[in-house]
């Protein structure tokens, strides 16, 4: 900051001392203005802030804690015995989960007509639409072919006799199609929809049913995982029950025109049949090309459109910088390879196009000059020849059409392997385990017990290594300690998040992994540093602590925690609709870094609710801010993941070389 003009926007006042000039600023207008020093001796509204918070140097403690915890990154050095055992452990789970998903692709087809069972009639009666569908052209061929060679006929009553018999046949299946058409995707669509329906809400029930170090796992990010239930789910349906009925439809088409054609002149059906692999893939081209020869456009502009979101997004910055040349120097870069392909592309789809199409007339000469050495030799005539030949050409298309749907029903299939990965993984961590002791009543004893922990996906950094901790009934234990040392983890293996390697974690004497979680958790209560609120009522919110809870409750709890009166001046009272981040209460009250996302206003409110929560109850603080923890009964300080001291605020600031008393003196606690 020296030599620069700074300007500094901050909540924790201790970190703008020095500046030369601070504004006050309340409701968009600056009500005082000076240094520190001057503030300080006016006793206005920046004295007051002063006196009711504790400065937080965040990062000058962080860096005098070097000397004493060493560099974080040294815990990521070779592991011990345990933590290799750990590993071995997590291979395993991993080898498992591996073995599960190959046994699940080889079964996928199986599993998924099990999930469609319940619409089995609905299949059939659209399976039934399908095969009238697909007879239809086979026999509209037929009927085409009867007409021209009734053409040849010298008698004009004959014609007109014959050609009205299938014009009127012709009129019948026309209006007879919109109802077999409406059976097909009508039954074939409701099919599709409650199979969606059913995979989704399967899904979302085993995701939730995961216990949460499956999260940390990087293929269960929250976009993957988001886009197994939005896209993969409906890309099952679009790409292999919906497919199905245009599957179903040319299955029947092709019997029928193989049919129709051996029936009438097996000779030419032969030949022709022959040809197939050559009319097949010109029109398997022809409709390749009609899908867009230009290829995957979304992919090939995804880095121009990466530059675009991202100059958008960071707009401030690229004024800031002046740098709007160079990021349109960098997006029209992005485009011109994409440009370049595509004319390269361009010129082969062309090319290809045009070679298949000489495919085809090449295959239709060799079958028409068949015919006529067959009509020649007469081992046939003319009429049952043309109508073989005819009705074999429709049958060709309909094949490519469905050889044309195999990269959708690719894609299907690998969104359905997506989707059994997660369907058919059992949680590590059931809430509601056979057996497990039921929860009644909770007197708040926590014992620690030569814990070990690391978390799944960062096997090579040990957390916790022989962890004793103990807190008493109605008791506070405060957690305190640099980043990474495991406070927050101590919550997370209290609230069961996650299971301990190797010790145990006894809540009332019995271990954890004995307790019905389910139970176990509803006499915990949590407040996080950045809680989470359902997109719901505020109502609904406060009462998802207690499903059984009254109106009188509810509006107890938001009084106990400051909230009632701030909830009563919205316009909805407590029938507000509120987006994110919120706070449980509860029984054993578990503070993670609570206060600390907070202003210092709110803070005091928020601090002076849970001081009055935590009385009679079993509290568990972690915290960076020590002012907060100054009332504990008993404090632990982590460091490396083991307690190097424990005791009162009090007699651990007495000791003046101890580990507590060098942070309370970098954070001016004293």
């Amino acid at each position: 900051m020296e030599k620069r003009t700074t300007i500094v926007i901050a909540h924790r006042l201790s970190t703008i001392r020095n500046v030369d000039k601070i504004l006050v600023m309340r409701n968009g207008q600056v009500i005082e203005i000076g240094s520190h020093a001057e503030l300080i001796s006016r006793g206005g509204d920046y004295a007051n802030l002063v006196n009711c918070q504790e400065p937080d140097p965040q990062s000058a403690m962080l860096e005098s804690c070097k000397s004493l915890a060493g560099s974080l990154s040294s815990r990521r050095v070779a592991s011990s015995r345990r933590t290799s055992s750990f590993r071995d452990d997590q291979e395993k789970t991993n080898e498992k989960d591996s073995n599960q998903e190959i046994l699940s692709s080889s079964s996928m087809v199986w599993e998924l007509i099990k999930l469609n069972v319940p619409e089995w009639s609905y299949a059939l009666l659209g399976s039934i639409g399908a095969v009238l569908a697909g007879a239809q052209p086979a026999l509209f061929s037929t009927g085409i072919a009867y007409v021209l060679n009734v053409f040849y006929s010298p008698f004009a009553s004959v014609i007109k006799r014959d050609v009205e018999k299938v014009a009127i046949v012709f009129v019948g299946v026309g209006v007879v199609t919109p109802l077999i058409y409406l059976l097909q995707h009508y039954f074939y669509t409701l099919m599709g929809e409650r199979l969606t329906s059913r995979v989704r809400l399967s899904l979302f029930s085993a995701v939730l049913s995961n216990e949460v170090g499956w999260f940390d796992m990087e293929d269960n990010n929250t976009g993957s995982l988001t886009s197994i239930l939005a896209a993969d789910a409906t890309l099952v349906r679009s790409s292999l029950a919906d497919r199905l009925s245009t599957i179903v439809q040319n299955l029947s088409l092709t019997f029928t025109a193989l049919a129709v054609a051996f029936f009438y002149s097996w000779r030419v059906a032969a030949v022709v049949t022959a040809c197939f692999p050559l009319l097949i893939a010109a029109s398997l081209t022809e409709q390749l090309f009609l899908k867009g020869f230009g290829g995957d456009y979304t992919r090939a502009y995804s880095k121009a459109t990466s530059v675009a979101r991202e100059a958008i997004e960071n707009i401030r910055t690229v004024a800031s910088f002046g740098a709007e040349k160079t990021i349109s120097e960098q997006f029209a870069c992005e485009l011109r390879k994409p440009t370049k392909n595509a004319f390269l592309r361009g010129h082969i789809s062309g090319f290809g196009y045009g070679l298949s199409q000489c495919l085809a007339f090449c295959s239709y000469a060799l079958g028409l000059w068949y015919i006529s050495v067959l009509i020649k030799r007469e081992e046939t005539n003319f009429a049952d020849s043309i109508k073989s030949f005819m009705v074999l050409l429709v049958t060709a298309y309909s094949v490519a059409e469905t050889l044309a749907l195999t990269p959708d029903i690719v894609k299907g299939t690998q969104a359905l392997r997506s989707v059994f990965r997660v369907l058919q993984r059992e949680t590590e961590i059931h809430p509601d385990k056979p057996n497990s002791i039921l929860v009644t009543q909770i007197k708040g004893n926590i014992e620690f017990r030569n814990v070990g922990f690391v978390y799944p996906a960062r096997l090579d950094i040990p957390i916790f290594q022989n962890l004793n901790l103990k807190v008493s009934a109605g008791k506070s234990l405060a957690v305190v300690g640099p980043s990474g040392s495991g406070k927050s983890t101590v919550i997370g293996l209290i609230m069961r998040f996650y299971d301990v390697n190797y010790g145990k974690l006894c809540i009332d004497g019995e271990d954890i992994k004995t307790l019905n979680l389910r139970s176990l958790r509803k006499k915990l209560a949590l407040v996080q540093q950045e809680p989470a609120l359902f997109s719901t009522t505020i109502h609904e919110n406060i009462k998802y602590g207690n499903e059984n809870a009254s109106e009188a409750e509810i509006i107890e709890a938001a009084k106990a925690a400051n909230a009632h009166e701030f909830i009563s001046r919205m316009e909805e009272g407590y029938k507000t609709h509120v987006g994110e981040k919120g706070v449980q209460l509860s029984g054993v009250l578990l503070l993670d870094e609570a206060t600390s996302a907070l202003d210092t206003t709110s803070e005091k409110l928020v601090q002076e609710a849970l001081d009055k929560l935590m009385k009679g109850r079993t509290t568990v603080l972690v915290a960076h801010r020590l002012s907060t923890i100054r009332k504990a009964d008993t404090i632990a300080v982590l460091h490396k993941g083991r307690v190097v001291e424990k005791g009162t605020h009090r007699e651990l600031v007495s000791k003046s070389d101890g580990f507590y008393k060098k942070l309370t003196s970098l954070q001016e606690v004293v």
